[in-house]
């Protein structure tokens, strides 16, 4: 019999990445895009005008020439939630308790829709989507842009179907259709 920290970490099959969504600045609506750069310190590259930090030359030690600065003071940014995740198999539900036909990813502000593994399973775990390590730090509770975006009641049709947060532990480019596949802690990589 498997203990419930094995049960944990069995999972069926991989996932999928179906979306991905970059919000250009705060109250934007995403844009979707094919492939995204992860970046350990700053999430990913260009949502909330997020870029990278300047970067020190190996050999001189000093700044290069045109630092690429971060705000760290962007929601999000080096912290717990860099990066947001909702569950593809979760859209319907939303919408049905929204009333409505249906519910598109960029209504839900998520940056990555995956789909075909339990995405709150990954929460507090570290998981690669194709060269990218993330670690889910919590739950992606809605917010009162759900009211805005789904009408009347659409704050609570997303409780419980938010999907996940998480931070950049690899970072590398993330593409639509890349596997999500959970990490078994022996194969996580220390950051």
């Amino acid at each position: 019999m498997k203990t419930i920290q094995e049960l944990r970490a069995t999972f069926p099959r991989p996932g999928r990445v179906d979306w991905l969504g970059l919000r250009p600045a705060r109250r934007v609506t995403p844009v979707r895009v094919s492939e995204v750069e992860a970046h350990p310190l700053v999430g990913l590259l260009g949502d909330h005008g997020k870029t990278a930090p300047a970067r020190l030359t190996a050999l001189s030690g000093e700044l290069e020439a045109a630092p690429r600065p971060s705000n760290p003071a962007i929601p999000g940014g080096p912290g717990r939630r860099q990066v947001t995740l909702i569950q593809a198999e979760h859209l319907p539900v939303i919408a049905a308790l929204a009333g409505l036909e249906a519910v598109t990813p960029e209504l839900l502000r998520r940056n990555i829709v995956v789909s075909g593994v339990a995405l709150l399973a990954l929460k507090d775990a570290r998981f690669r989507i194709g060269e990218v390590v993330l670690e889910g730090t919590g739950e992606c509770h809605p917010c009162s842009r759900m009211e805005e975006n789904l009408g009347e009641g659409g704050y609570n049709a997303v409780r419980g179907h938010g999907g996940l947060t998480a931070r950049v532990i690899v970072g590398g480019v993330i593409r639509e259709g890349d596997a999500v596949t959970p990490l078994s802690p022996e194969s996580e990589p220390q950051g």
